[in-house]
């Protein structure tokens, strides 16, 4: 049985952990912006961690069921309620047939992270249920949920598992500043070195241009560029190149000016230079960056880099054995 749509909050799609494979045509990996919040709210309610469900950004939506599930919110402290009771974050709870889920005000971060059990079963395209709306691929018709659609939903539930929680120390919040770890890249060379060092000393903010595809960062110098003549194929900016392959967390600067770090729906190439790439154990943490958020960008090496990450997979199987 599925669950009705009655409002759908700003912008709520359907997502699971993308659908790797196709970068190379255009089409991104997308997928959850918090990647653990939406694997822990998974793992909650007995699902898949790869099980498609809801990414809403800053407001929540309002849900009928039409048949008991189980259900559990990760990821930005966005309060849960059936039919008006709040629900802890980060556990597991049970809904009725006929409960309405709805949410208070945001409280933290930015974007929150609803599994049900079962998942969500729209049809799958190129092996990910999840909503890519500028392809208009995937998700419920490729577009962002609206009210007066129904949700299918997996037949394959699992049953005891509300009350089960993540432990608080293995939960991520975002804080009221954020540092992002960044490895230099192949254009770095391209500004000089007091520009290299601006970059890391000063203290940046979200601005509201911050999305699926990218958020962009302001406030900080602007970064000077070492003389070159302009590469045939490139535009006369000096942040310009011949059109080049983006990597997925890549930071292009366009005119030296605010920095943007591409994310899970940004586009494969392009010609603004890169001075370097976020880090994969970072990426879920730029997701719940709300504008005006004070960032800083930390420099790391590609050891430091492997041992962040093998750090976030740590998290993960200590996520798994609390469950």
């Amino acid at each position: 049985m599925p669950v009705n749509v009655i409002s759908a909050g700003i912008l709520t799609t359907i997502q699971d952990l993308g659908r790797p494979g196709y970068y190379h045509l255009g089409i991104p990996v997308g997928g959850a912006m918090d990647r653990l919040a939406l694997r822990a709210a998974n793992m909650l309610v007995g699902n898949p961690e790869d099980a498609a469900g809801l990414e809403c950004v800053f407001m929540g939506p309002e849900l009928e069921f039409t048949e008991d599930a189980t259900v559990a919110v990760c990821g930005a402290d966005l309060p849960a309620k059936v039919n008006g009771t709040e629900q802890p974050g980060w556990t597991a709870f049970d809904v009725k047939s006929g409960d309405v889920l709805s949410f208070d005000f945001l409280r933290g971060g930015a974007r929150g992270y609803i599994a049900i059990s079962g998942g969500i079963a729209t049809a799958p395209a190129l092996g990910s249920r999840s909503t890519y709306a500028i392809g208009a691929l995937g998700g419920y018709e490729g577009r962002a949920i609206q009210p007066g659609d129904t949700l299918p939903l997996g037949a394959d539930k699992a049953s005891g598992r509300a009350g089960k929680s993540v432990p608080e120390n293995l939960r991520r919040g975002p804080g009221s500043s954020a540092e992002l770890r960044m490895l230099p890249g192949l254009y770095w060379h391209r500004i000089t070195e007091a520009a290299q060092k601006a970059f890391f000393e000063d203290t940046w903010k979200v601005a509201n241009e911050a999305d699926r595809m990218g958020y962009r960062f302001q406030g900080g110098r602007p970064m000077e560029f070492v003389e070159r003549e302009q590469p045939f194929g490139a535009g006369s900016d000096p942040s310009n190149i011949t059109d080049a392959c983006y990597p997925y967390g890549s930071v292009q600067v366009p005119s030296g000016t605010e920095p943007i770090i591409l994310h899970r729906d940004a586009v494969s190439g392009g010609g603004y230079f890169m001075i370097g790439t976020i880090i994969s154990a970072d990426m879920d943490l730029i997701g719940q960056l709300q504008p005006n958020t004070e960032t800083r960008f930390v420099e790391v090496d590609m050891d430091g880099a492997l041992e962040a990450r093998a750090r976030r997979k740590a998290i993960l199987a200590a996520i798994r054995d609390a469950l």
